[in-house]
């Protein structure tokens, strides 16, 4: 007796592809994109703003295309700020200095709260966190005080000294050494005779370069956008940093908007090129321990 042959069972789709369209699927995506746009809308509209006048930007609509007063505007940033490019160059010192010091002191502090054991040592990296808690206006009194009495008004170390290390800093590091550095790599140094200094130089530092990375690019940015800071302690503009030269130009009379977003585009553009060369090492990073 012959069998029937088996009918053909169409070959089934793929997974991805069946859930490629699913509405759950299209709204999720419509959300990242409409978020993504809804964050990049400032700083297109901070673009456009600079390449127009007064005028065009306090009307209604405003404009939401480029415009032809972008060299008017640098000129006016200029008259109104002489010291403008001083200016950026101070920012550039002051988060350069605050970014170096920051990444050398979080991480030996990190070194020590993670490798080495001494008394009281717990009951410190407590403290150390409780100042997380502190409000930065808390100390702000205190710390315009200090800079007077050791005469440091109206110079930059005034903004770099108290920004030389940070609590959130020290945490990241202790975490990050503590995840990424093999407790048996560190004695197996020690038994050979190698300094505490060396093994933090050699061993803990280029396995952690990721928490490195992110510590600086997130100092960097948090000591180039400060305002506050330079606010209390810096008097003659030709020290501004970029953040407090800017807020010079909203003074008496009416505000230049068409220039004022010029400089802010120009402010933001290094912070701009330094995100996109160190995005990777940010997420690195940020996702380091995150999967085991």
């Amino acid at each position: 007796m012959s069998i029937p042959p088996t009918p053909a069972v169409p070959a089934a789709r793929p997974a991805a592809a069946r859930a490629r369209w699913t509405p759950a699927r299209v709204l999720g995506h419509a959300l990242v994109v409409g978020g993504g746009l809804l964050m990049f809308a400032p700083f297109y509209l901070m673009l456009v703003f600079a390449t127009h006048g007064n005028a065009d930007i306090l009307s209604v609509p405003p404009p939401l295309w480029f415009g032809d007063a972008l060299p008017a505007n640098l000129d006016l940033l200029l008259e109104r700020l002489p010291h403008f490019w001083h200016n950026l160059g101070w920012s550039f010192y002051v988060a350069l200095a605050v970014t170096a010091l920051n990444l050398l002191l979080c991480s030996l502090a990190g070194h020590a709260f993670a490798l080495l054991d001494f008394p009281g040592r717990d009951r410190l990296f407590a403290v150390v966190m409780a100042t997380l808690l502190l409000p930065a206006f808390l100390g702000m009194v205190p710390t315009v005080l200090t800079m007077a009495w050791l005469g440091w008004l109206n110079e930059h170390k005034a903004l770099i000294v108290p920004g030389a290390c940070g609590a959130l800093g020290i945490f990241m590091m202790r975490q990050s050494i503590g995840a990424s550095v093999p407790r048996e790599l560190v004695e197996a140094a020690r038994l050979d005779g190698c300094g505490e200094f060396a093994i933090f130089w050699r061993i803990v530092l280029p396995l952690t370069l990721p928490a490195l990375g992110t510590l600086g690019l997130i100092t960097f940015i948090g000591s180039w956008n400060n305002f506050m800071g330079p606010l209390v302690v810096i008097r003659d503009m030709d020290l501004y940093t970029v953040p407090l030269a800017l807020r010079a130009l909203q003074g008496s009379g009416q505000t230049p908007w068409g220039a004022l977003s010029a400089g802010a585009a120009i402010a933001v553009l290094p912070l701009l090129l330094l995100f996109v060369l160190a995005s990777r090492r940010l997420i690195d990073g940020l996702t380091a321990g995150a999967v085991k």
